[in-house]
């Protein structure tokens, strides 16, 4: 794999990107191994709102060597920071059909790879793995986190202006463990570089 010579911007841009996404659905059949997967289209769809919301693209390009052909695939970020990786896969019949194939195989396995995605059996299952992105804290969630705030002294103003919420019961129920596991770690001293970076998960995600 290769990359430029910095990637912090990019690599915040993906966590938030693979937040905001769902499972590649599989809607395409294999009757040979009576089996689905989810094909090239399935992978670009679900990545690419998430992609576009967070200033990410990417790129293919046929590759071939003496072991076969595939893609080189590089990930980039607006700000110029990229990732780039080559996968290829071996050809047994040297035809333009057969590196057709091939190459479709690799785009797919090779771009949904680089963004991280999983698959999903269906559009339910892919919606499940997106999770409800507007559910809120409930009402007991909000109890723990009270509780903690007073166990480790820190001032709610400041702790919602942290979160990025005006209450407590706007946190969403998805950043709970996070809010939870943040609050935990501060009856342990931490620097302030150790806060900023919690901070930054949780409005990432």
């Amino acid at each position: 794999m290769k990359s430029s010579e910095l990637i912090n911007e990019l690599a915040n841009a993906l966590c938030n990107a693979q937040g905001q996404m769902g499972g590649a659905v599989k809607d395409s059949s294999n009757p040979f191994f009576k089996s689905s997967y989810a094909d090239l289209t399935s992978v670009i769809k679900a990545i690419k709102q998430p992609f576009a919301d967070n200033g990410l693209s990417y790129t293919q390009f046929p590759v071939s060597n003496e072991h076969g052909v595939g893609v080189s695939t590089r990930l980039m970020h607006v700000s110029g920071q990229w990732l780039e990786m080559e996968y290829t896969l071996p050809t047994v019949k040297k035809d333009p059909q057969a590196s057709g194939s091939a190459i479709t195989y690799a785009r797919r396995y090779a771009l949904q790879s680089i963004a991280g995605i999983p698959t999903a059996d269906d559009d339910a299952e892919s919606a499940m793995l997106r999770g409800d992105d507007k559910k809120k804290v409930n009402e007991d969630q909000v109890i723990s986190i009270k509780k903690l705030l007073d166990e480790t002294k820190v001032d709610q103003t400041a702790f919602l202006e942290w979160v990025k919420v005006k209450s407590l019961s706007e946190i969403l129920a998805s950043k709970y463990d996070k809010v939870v596991a943040a609050l935990e770690a501060k009856k342990k001293p931490m620097t302030d570089d150790q806060l900023a970076a919690v901070g930054k998960k949780i409005a990432g995600k």
